[in-house]
């Protein structure tokens, strides 16, 4: 699937398949951290069971307004306890499966909200 930026100015997410995305003209293929301010953070988690608390601390240092966390190919919650440095910061979190967070990310990007997305980009 394609699609095309509202805001030239802000990083987007082009295309994406089922182990991969499209960032701008680049080709992502691991796990990522990208924000509407031009962060491309690689983000070392190859399945859902690696995820650990780090993780989510890394997303809360980035002082974002809301994270959209891509769970891979299905919807899974992280643990609750994980999220406590987002919540200290009043950071949002949402969570679904990377293609919807993609499509998530591009909307609020293109509103000109500070969202960063975290997709977990995995195979079956």
């Amino acid at each position: 699937m394609k699609f095309q930026p509202e805001r030239p100015d802000t990083q987007s997410i082009t295309a994406y398949g089922p182990d991969w995305i499209g960032v701008d003209a680049d080709r992502v293929t691991e796990s990522v951290i990208i924000g509407a301010r031009g962060q491309r953070i690689a983000w070392n988690c190859r399945r859902f069971e690696d995820l650990t608390a780090a993780h989510f601390a890394q997303l809360a240092e980035l002082d974002a307004e809301v994270v959209i966390f891509g769970s891979g190919l299905r919807n899974r919650f992280p643990s609750p306890a994980w999220l406590q440095p987002l919540m200290a910061r009043r950071i949002g979190l949402e969570t679904m499966d990377t293609q919807a967070a993609c499509r998530t990310y591009n909307v609020l990007a293109g509103e000109g909200r500070n969202v960063v997305a975290a997709l977990l980009l995995e195979t079956e």
